[in-house]
C-alpha cells in the first residue's frame, strides 16, 4: 500500500520578531503563503520499521531527517504498530528559507495519517508537527496564514492574488539558528506592517502586498552574505515589482504579474544564480498527488 503527498515550498510576505522570549525563542509575527514548487513524498507501508531515501544527497536519509522524525513521532503518539518507507523526490532547494524540510515532515504526517488510517484531523497533526519544528504546523495546512508565537499559532487568511514568483537561491545555505543568533530586536530599524499586509491579502490588493513586503532577518543575512544583497538588487534592476528574502534566507523571491516578465527575470538571473525557479503563487492546499490509497 502506498500514498503520495505534495510538499509545497513557503515564502514569507512578512517576518517580524517582537521580542526574545524566556525560552530562548523569538516571538514572531509572520504572513506566510505557499508557492507552486513541490517536493513529492511517496509513502509505502511496511510491517514495523521506518526507512527513508531521497533523490537528493543533500538531505540526511536517517532519523536526522524531519520527515523520518515526523513518522516516528506519529507512531509514538498514536501507538501505531505499522511502519513506512519514505521516498522524498526533492525539488525544493535545501537550507533555503523555503521550509522544504518542514513541508516534507508535514506531508509525511498527512500521508501516514492516511496510509495508517489513523483518522486524525489537521489540528491534531499540526500539534504533533509543532514538536518537530516551528514551520511544520503551517506546512500541515499548506495555505496562507498569520503565524505567531514560534510560528505554531496560525490564523488562516485567503490566498493572495494570483501572480508569478521568481525564486533565486545562492549556492550556499544559511543556518536559521545563526541568523536568529545575530538578530538584535532592539536594533531593528523598521518592523514590517503586518496588519497592513493582512488587509492587502484580504482585499486581493497586489500593489499593497508589494508595498508591505518586509523581513527583519533580511539585513542580518545580508550582512553575513553580501551575495544575497546583490541578488535582491539585481532582481529590482531587472524589473521585479517587489523583492524580499524568504525566512532566514538565502533564497530571494520576486513578485511579478506577467509571465513574460517572470521569464525575463529568470533568464537575466541565470548568470548570477544557478537555482532559479518561476512558479505561481499558490496560497491554498493542493490535494495529494493520489487522492486514494492505491496498492503497489
Amino acid at each position: 500500500m502506498f500514498v503520495s503527498e505534495k510538499a509545497p515550498a513557503k515564502i514569507n510576505l512578512t517576518l517580524d520578531a517582537l521580542f526574545k522570549r524566556p525560552d530562548g525563542y523569538h516571538e514572531l509575527e509572520m504572513v506566510m503563503t505557499t508557492v507552486d514548487l513541490f517536493d513529492r513524498i511517496d509513502l509505502y507501508e511496511t510491517e514495523k520499521a521506518i526507512t527513508l531515501e531521497s533523490s537528493s544527497g543533500l538531505v540526511p536519509q536517517d532519523e536526522r531527517n524531519l520527515a523520518y522524525r515526523a513518522a516516528a513521532l506519529l507512531k509514538e503518539k498514536t501507538g501505531c504498530k505499522k511502519g513506512v518507507h519514505i521516498y522524498i523526490d526533492k525539488r525544493i532547494p535545501v537550507a533555503a528559507g523555503l521550509a522544504g524540510g518542514s513541508s516534507d515532515a508535514a506531508a509525511t504526517l498527512r500521508g501516514c495519517n492516511r496510509l495508517w488510517k489513523l483518522g486524525l484531523c489537521d489540528a491534531e497533526l499540526a500539534a504533533i508537527g509543532a514538536e518537530i519544528g516551528s514551520d511544520v504546523p503551517f506546512c500541515v495546512y499548506s495555505h496562507t496564514a498569520l503565524a505567531q508565537g514560534r510560528g505554531e499559532i496560525l490564523t488562516a487568511l485567503p490566498a493572495p492574488p494570483s501572480c508569478w514568483v521568481v525564486l533565486a537561491k545562492p549556492s550556499h545555505g544559511v543556518s536559521t539558528a545563526d541568523v536568529f543568533g545575530k538578530l538584535r530586536v532592539d536594533a531593528i530599524e523598521e518592523h514590517p506592517e503586518t496588519r497592513s499586509m493582512i488587509e492587502a491579502v484580504k482585499q486581493q490588493d497586489y500593489e499593497g502586498i508589494i508595498r508591505y513586503l518586509g523581513n527583519v532577518l533580511e539585513p542580518v543575512t545580508m550582512d553575513m552574505h553580501e551575495d544575497v544583497r546583490k541578488l535582491k538588487q539585481k532582481m529590482l534592476q531587472f524589473g521585479a515589482d517587489g523583492v524580499l528574502m524568504s525566512g532566514s534566507g538565502p533564497t530571494v523571491f520576486a513578485l511579478v504579474k506577467q509571465e513574460s516578465r517572470a521569464t525575463r527575470l529568470v533568464n537575466s538571473l541565470r548568470g548570477f544564480c544557478q537555482q532559479v525557479f518561476a512558479v505561481r503563487m499558490l496560497g491554498v492546499r493542493r490535494e495529494s498527488v493520489l487522492d486514494e490509497i492505491r496498492t503497489k
